[in-house]
């Protein structure tokens, strides 16, 4: 695992390790506005169906609302648990941490 990687598996890890009332909640809305086609976003707490999503995106998130889903396999995004994303899915450079 690159020093690039491992940092960024630490700073999810320490999102995640806040307790579930501070877990951080990010509307469909916002990673529309701040996110392009097929980028790399991981959201260290909930994903919600707020907004539409008119681009595709690769997330990893710990939880998404049942509207956030259907959104989501609308626009074609591919969705990767939190778990595999961290465990060497992603280089450093090219992920967006969201929320």
């Amino acid at each position: 695992m690159s020093s690039k990687e491992s940092k960024l598996a630490d700073r999810i890890a320490s999102e995640l390790s806040k307790p579930t009332r501070s877990m951080r909640e990010v509307n469909l809305s916002r990673i529309n506005r701040f996110t392009k086609e097929n980028e790399f976003i991981v959201v260290p707490g909930k994903v919600l169906g707020g907004g539409e999503l008119d681009h595709k995106v690769v997330i990893s998130a710990m939880k998404f609302s049942g509207s956030a889903l259907a959104k989501l396999e609308q626009s074609g995004s591919k969705i990767i648990p939190i778990s595999e994303m961290v465990k060497g899915n992603a280089e450093g450079k090219k992920v967006r941490i969201l929320g």
